[in-house]
């Protein structure tokens, strides 16, 4: 019996050549598909997938906080993110979010049907460029070194309401598109200044900026590479 899968991903180009490569064996079976976070939400919830191939550079809500809301929902669909980025922050990120793996859009179909089958299956799986570079880093001490992040002590849903602050959302901006009230946005912003030592959006924006957690929702390759 093959696993049900739902794609997401921004551009259409992408999601067709990922059926593409799917409809070949008879694994994987496509229940739907996405172009932005919200609605990868709600067709989770609705179709309960066995496995979602996740973007990372998604507007709205990123692939990573779409990974954190998906699985306050549905705890046992795997999620499966597919990016062209492959710093180190947004490795951590997916995986902290609850990502079973993380492959480049430059992997070959071939490492893209492994890691969803070894994800299927229970496992995890990292591109072999990412582990490698993690690796190395690890082994030559860059990690162990490396200060914390100040942003590692906001939740999900902080780091969330963060990014678009830094994006130039307003608080009502903010609230609509997260489905929250003005009230608790305007509280998670003073209590993230708070928690930051900042005073004003500047300061957050300048933060959100310096950890790099914008460029998720840069335009993203049109091709798997």
């Amino acid at each position: 019996m093959p696993f049900d899968i739902v794609l997401v991903d921004d551009h259409k180009l992408v999601r067709d050549g990922i059926k593409t490569i799917l409809e070949r064996g008879a694994e994987f079976r496509i229940v739907g598909e996405a172009d932005n976070g919200p609605d990868a939400v709600v067709l989770c919830k609705k179709c309960r997938p066995e496995l979602v191939l996740m973007d990372i550079g998604l507007p709205g809500m990123n692939g990573i906080e779409a990974t954190t809301e998906l699985l306050r929902y549905c705890p046992a669909i795997k999620v499966v993110i597919l990016s062209m980025y492959d710093d180190e922050n947004s490795v951590v990120s997916a995986i902290r979010s609850g990502a079973r793996a993380f492959v480049l859009k430059k992997a070959s179909s071939g490492e893209l049907l492994d890691a969803l089958r070894t994800v299927a299956r229970g496992g995890s799986y990292l591109s072999s460029q990412v582990s490698d570079r993690l690796l190395a880093r690890i082994q030559r001490g860059d990690l162990d070194t490396h200060s914390s992040s100040p942003l590692e002590m906001l939740s999900p849903r902080e780091l969330q309401v963060l990014r678009l602050v830094a994006e130039g959302k307003t608080s009502k901006d903010i609230a609509a598109l997260l489905d929250l009230g003005l009230q608790t946005v305007r509280s998670y912003r003073k209590t993230m200044m708070k928690k930051l030592g900042v005073n004003n959006v500047a300061g957050l924006t300048q933060l959100a900026l310096a950890a790099g957690i914008t460029h998720w929702n840069k335009p993203d390759a049109n091709h798997l590479g």
